[in-house]
């Protein structure tokens, strides 16, 4: 039987907006990742690995740093850019930047001792309450955007023009600077959700704001979407600026960034992989993941989706009965979706089935098999019988210390 015969699939019963056949994606780990203040800025040689890992994925560009930080962000800007040329990364390039010439310089400077394109992400507040705070007036932001603008142009760069806080920013003030950054020639809009307050609803607006304003202009200006995840809706709000309209989106790896993180890439890679939206392999993303973890300093929690340790384990006798039982028709696919929303094979994971107080018998047969031991009713019994009266699921060590006893005819008592 197919696959989709065996899953009817409500999600897309009523979907307004198909997603597209293929959505961009730019990774954000190297710049704003690591704005987070738990994380450790990985060495370069780790930075190159991380590089060559987000190209294996077929991720469209990746955000290098913002080289006007300091000397060690332009070094390591620089070192990754002659990394990505020599190498013959297909994956392109971008850098962070404020909208002022100091910024901007050092952007310049490295495509050109690099010999490769860089894209100038160049930022800029434009919310009420961010105005206020600042003390700007539009007829500044407007002034500041295109002195930004037609500097990088001058210096031979592609600008993206990004609005911070576009999700809290009016639609005047947003189509004034929009519509002046298109005449002066930028490639892009980048829209902000930088401090995680948009709702799906709010995404469908604005991308539905931004793509008429574009249409009018007449211009081939492509729309980003930027997120974090403060009200724990950057994965679901990225996957509806893709069907509303955006082209490419961005993230960080396992979410990391400034207060409770940005877009967990990792996470929007598999919801556009199963939504067929993304066609690249993804069996390297687990060893991406995984080397983010290690470079940054980050741990993933065990309940962490697809990759955290939990993903595909179960002690819990009627969910293992049943991905036992699809294992036994010698089905990978079928054991893989019984109990799980997500294909473990597609990133060279497995179901796990382990033994605790929610377990059956059916749990303790199989991992006594799994571990090559003669299966009888007596053990089987006996050993469900111990672990019903624990408090968690049991560990290596406590399973190897039960069977040791009760092979000694010294069962641990309960």
């Amino acid at each position: 039987m197919e696959q989709q015969e065996l899953i009817y699939d409500w999600n897309a019963l009523e979907r307004a907006n198909a997603f597209p056949t293929t959505v961009e994606v730019c990774d954000e780990t190297l710049r704003d990742g690591l704005q987070s203040p738990s994380v450790r800025d990985p060495k370069i040689e780790d930075k190159f690995e991380l590089i060559t890992l987000m190209d294996e994925l077929g991720i469209t560009i990746a955000n290098i740093g913002l080289p006007g930080a300091g000397p060690r962000a332009f070094a390591d800007v620089l070192a990754i850019a002659h990394f990505v040329k020599q190498h013959r990364l297909n994956l392109m390039v971008n850098c962070a930047a404020r909208t002022v010439r100091a910024d901007i310089e050092p952007i310049a400077t490295i495509q050109q001792r690099a010999g490769i394109a860089i894209t100038a992400y160049c930022f800029l507040g434009t919310s009420p309450i961010r105005q206020t705070v600042e003390n700007w007036d539009l007829d500044k932001l407007k002034a500041t955007a295109e002195e930004a603008i037609k500097f990088a142009h001058q210096e031979n760069l592609k600008v993206a023009f990004v609005t911070e806080d576009t999700t809290r920013s009016n639609k005047a003030t947003l189509g004034l600077l929009f519509n002046h950054a298109i005449g002066l020639g930028v490639e892009r809009l980048v829209l902000c959700d930088t401090v995680g307050y948009a709702t799906p609803d709010g995404v469908k607006a604005l991308v539905g704001f931004t793509k008429n304003l574009i249409k009018d202009t007449r211009q081939d200006v492509k729309i980003d979407w930027h997120g974090h995840n403060d009200r724990g809706l950057a994965v679901a709000n990225a996957l509806c600026a893709a069907q509303y309209g955006c082209h490419r989106l961005h993230g960080t790896a396992l979410g990391i960034g400034e207060r409770v993180g940005n877009t967990a890439l990792d996470q929007l890679i598999v919801n556009l992989k199963l939504e067929h939206a993304y066609p690249h392999g993804v069996s390297s993303l687990s060893r991406y993941v995984e080397t983010v973890s290690r470079v940054c300093r980050t741990p993933i929690p065990a309940n962490y989706p697809v990759f955290g340790s939990d993903a595909f384990r179960t002690a819990t006798g009627v969910h293992a009965s049943a991905v036992i039982k699809a294992q036994q028709r010698h089905d990978d696919v079928l054991a893989n979706t019984v109990y799980s929303g997500v294909p473990a094979h597609w990133f060279g994971k497995a179901q796990v089935i382990e033994i605790g107080p929610m377990s059956g018998a059916s749990n303790v047969k199989h991992w006594l098999s799994q571990h090559s031991y003669d299966v009888t009713d007596d053990l089987v019994k006996a050993l469900l019988n111990f672990a019903k009266n624990q408090a968690a699921v049991l560990t290596e060590a406590q399973l190897k210390e039960f069977l040791a006893a009760y092979f000694k005819n010294a069962a641990p008592q309960v």
